[in-house]
């Protein structure tokens, strides 16, 4: 049988001692097959990795080295963040390489969202190389993919194409140097937020906002320039601090801000002022198979407005999109 399809007896991850019987199987077939060697983990700070961070932590304990590579497309504190959490917090062992410039620079003057992902997933794995190298017997690398990233990359239908590559799994190049270790690919993300709080990571952690490989990446869309970048940044950290505000941060599954290569005119200063739109999108589901629409309140959506229209340099609209998965997808990109 093909090792990313899930078996249909696969019982759904939906109580603790499912959980419990399902961390147990993995930390005994991670043992098994690391023995003595060493493991480099590409540590986003979403709940994908911790899981993963977590589960090998309780395996192979101090063979594991944290990665967490800042590619310039973090959201606003992203990487202080996961600094403060698993280095100050929970004493994992963390290396944290800015590879800003790196990724960026590569990713100059490119639009097509394939090309971009699989530029970052490539460049991933480099970075994740060159730290390698540093460091004595690492043959592995994990990584926090989960089941929807595998269904969206591979081909669903004979003539149909794949929904997009995943920069862990589409996105990675076909001579990668380490073998792979993904301890939660056959799980959903429901279920890997079941894991986690049994695994015991803090609830703020598992609940935390889905946040894509590429990071912001996918959200600049067409060519990403540092000036829209970083008007996106500003732009999703308002988003952010009001559904928070508004208590909507654990209501509301998925949350973002989306900024387009487009601009239209508009009005600032009794001048013509031509900007860029920013897109709201906020989603509910269950498996990220699919998706529907959060109604937020008008009064929400005015605020929200307001202060972005007015604090962040270069975006004059905003833009909610009512579109659920299917037709669209979560991401845009």
């Amino acid at each position: 049988m093909d090792c990313n399809v899930r078996p249909a007896s696969m019982a759904r991850i939906t109580t603790r001692a499912l959980a419990d019987a399902f961390i147990e199987e993995q930390i005994a077939a991670i043992r098994a097959e690391i023995g003595d060697k060493k493991v480099l983990l590409a540590l986003s700070g979403g709940v994908d990795s911790s899981v993963v961070a977590a589960l090998l932590v309780k395996a192979i304990g101090h063979q594991l080295v944290c990665v967490h590579v800042n590619h310039g497309l973090m959201r606003k504190d992203e990487s202080e963040n996961v600094i403060e959490v698993f280095r100050n917090q929970l004493d994992v062992n963390l290396v944290y390489v800015d590879a800003t410039d790196r990724f960026l620079d590569l990713l100059a003057g490119v639009s097509d969202p394939e090309k971009k992902r699989k530029i970052i997933g490539a460049e991933f794995i480099n970075v994740f190389a060159d730290e390698a190298r540093k460091l004595s017997g690492i043959d592995y690398l994990a990584q926090g993919t989960i089941y929807p990233d595998i269904l969206e990359s591979q081909k669903q239908a004979e003539g149909k194409k794949a929904v997009k590559s995943h920069h862990n799994v589409g996105g990675l190049p076909e001579d990668l140097q380490f073998k792979l270790v993904e301890p939660i690919k056959l799980l959903f993300k429901d279920e890997v937020r079941v894991v986690g709080e049994a695994l015991g990571l803090p609830h703020a952690m598992v609940y935390r906002q889905p946040f894509p490989g590429p990071g912001l990446g996918v959200r600049c869309l067409g060519a990403i320039t540092r000036d829209r970048l970083a008007a996106l940044r500003e732009a999703d950290a308002i988003l952010r601090e009001e559904f928070a505000n508004a208590g909507l941060s654990e209501k509301v599954w998925q949350y973002f801000v989306i900024v387009p290569d487009v601009k239209s005119v508009g009005v600032k200063d009794e001048s013509r002022y031509e900007g860029w739109p920013a897109i709201i999108r906020a989603v509910n589901t269950v498996d990220a198979m699919s998706a529907t629409i959060e109604e937020i309140p008008y009064a929400i959506l005015h605020k929200i407005t307001a202060r972005i229209t007015a604090e962040v340099a270069g975006i004059n609209r905003v833009l909610y999109d009512l579109t659920p998965k299917p037709c669209g997808t979560i991401e845009w990109e």
